[in-house]
C-alpha cells in the first residue's frame, strides 16, 4: 500500500465544514474529520474475556467513551461513527458531535473506515483520521497533540503500546485517504510512508483494548466513566478473586 500522492491544487451538527475552517483554525490549527469505526457490540472483542463481565456491554462502554474524549478534542470538528449496532446508537445519543454511517454489509476495517471517510468528505478537502474506537482511557489532549503533529505531513501514524498495530492514521487536506489496518498494521503503514508520529509511550492515544491484561493498563491510565462502570459492575457480581479483572 502506498499512500496517493497529493493532487495540485489541492463544528457541530449543521455548521458547514467550510464554515468550521476559518477563524477556529487560525486559533487552533486545522479541524479534523475523525473517524471512528465500531463492530457491533456483539461481534467485537471476542478476545476480551474479563471474568464476571457482559462482553457486549464492556465493548459498548469502551467504544463510547472513546467517542466521548474524541468530540471532547478542540482540534476535531465532526465524529463519525461507522457502525450497525443500534444499541451503540441509542446510548450515544448524550454525546454531542456525532453522525452514525451505517457500515452495511462488513468487509473489514478499512472498507469501514473508508466508508465513513467518503460519507462526510468524499472530495478529501479537510484534514481526517480514522481512530480505533477501543481507546477507553484516551484524553482529549493526547488526541489534539498528535493531530496537531499531523498537520505538517501528507499521512501519519500513531502505533499502540505493543508498537505492532496503529491507534490512528490520518491524510491531509488533497491526499487521498488510504489505510491498512489490522495485525502488523503499524509496519505496513510506514513502509507505505506514512510518517509514524513520536508520541510518548505513557499516552492514552496508544492504549487500545484486546485482552483483559490490556483492559487493566488502561484503567491504570484512568479510563471513561462508562468503562469505569462496566468493570466495576463485573467485580461485584464476581468472585472478589476475580476482582483485579485478568482473564
Amino acid at each position: 500500500m502506498t499512500p496517493p500522492e497529493r493532487p495540485a491544487g489541492g463544528t457541530d451538527p449543521g455548521v458547514s465544514a467550510a464554515a468550521a475552517g476559518g477563524e477556529a483554525e487560525l486559533r487552533h490549527g486545522p479541524r479534523w474529520v475523525v473517524v471512528v469505526p465500531v463492530k457491533r457490540s456483539s461481534h467485537g472483542k471476542s478476545r476480551l474475556d474479563v471474568a464476571g463481565t457482559d462482553r457486549a456491554a464492556l465493548a459498548r462502554a469502551i467504544a463510547l467513551d472513546t467517542l466521548a474524549a474524541v468530540t471532547a478534542c478542540p482540534d476535531v470538528v465532526q465524529v463519525v461513527v461507522v457502525s450497525d449496532d443500534p444499541a451503540l446508537a441509542r446510548d450515544a445519543a448524550t454525546i454531542p458531535a456525532l453522525r452514525f454511517v451505517p457500515e452495511g454489509e462488513p468487509r473489514g476495517l478499512d472498507a469501514a473506515v473508508a466508508t465513513g471517510v467518503a460519507a462526510i468528505d468524499p472530495g478529501g478537502r479537510m484534514p481526517r483520521a480514522a481512530l480505533l474506537g477501543d481507546l477507553p482511557a484516551l484524553r482529549p489532549t493526547d488526541l489534539s497533540a498528535a493531530l496537531r503533529d499531523a498537520a505538517s505531513v501528507d499521512h501519519a501514524v500513531v502505533a499502540d503500546a505493543e508498537g505492532t498495530g496503529s491507534t490512528l492514521v490520518t491524510a491531509a487536506p488533497g491526499v487521498a485517504w488510504a489505510s491498512s489496518f489490522g495485525e502488523g498494521s503499524f509496519a505496513r503503514h510506514t513502509a507505505a510512508g506514512f510518517t509514524a508520529l513520536e508520541i510518548p509511550d505513557a499516552s492514552t492515544l496508544r492504549r487500545d483494548v484486546d485482552t483483559a491484561a490490556q483492559l487493566d493498563a488502561a484503567v491504570a491510565l484512568g479510563v471513561g466513566a462508562r468503562t469505569a462502570a462496566a468493570r466495576a459492575a463485573s467485580s461485584r457480581s464476581g468472585d472478589p478473586a476475580d476482582a483485579g479483572l485478568s482473564a
